[in-house]
């Protein structure tokens, strides 16, 4: 499974979205989002805290507005929550990943 986009902002700097297998370990899909400089630095950002294996292809799933908004507001700038059938859960930093 993987999706994803990108929006990028006025002020030149970029959201980026991927879905992708949640980090609980139960095989649920995620979304990931990153606030970065551009979307190369972004997918390093994620290559960095231990996903290996993103890559974006295309913009088949850009961020929804009120997925920026969130990315926007949080101080580390990269979130994610599981993504499922029923209305998608609460954002979460993804430092939860290294405690989990």
């Amino acid at each position: 499974m993987s999706g994803g986009g990108f929006s990028k902002l006025p002020n030149g700097t970029v959201v980026v979205a991927v879905s992708l297998p949640s980090p609980l370990g139960d095989g649920s899909p995620a979304r990931y989002l990153v606030h970065a400089g551009n979307r190369a630095r972004a997918l390093t950002r994620l290559r960095n805290l231990g996903l290996r294996s993103v890559y974006l292809r295309g913009n088949a799933e850009p961020p929804t507005p009120d997925e920026i908004t969130a990315v926007l507001h949080h101080p580390d700038g990269l979130l994610w929550r599981l993504q499922a059938p029923t209305p998608p859960g609460l954002w979460h930093p993804f430092r939860f990943r290294a405690s989990a």
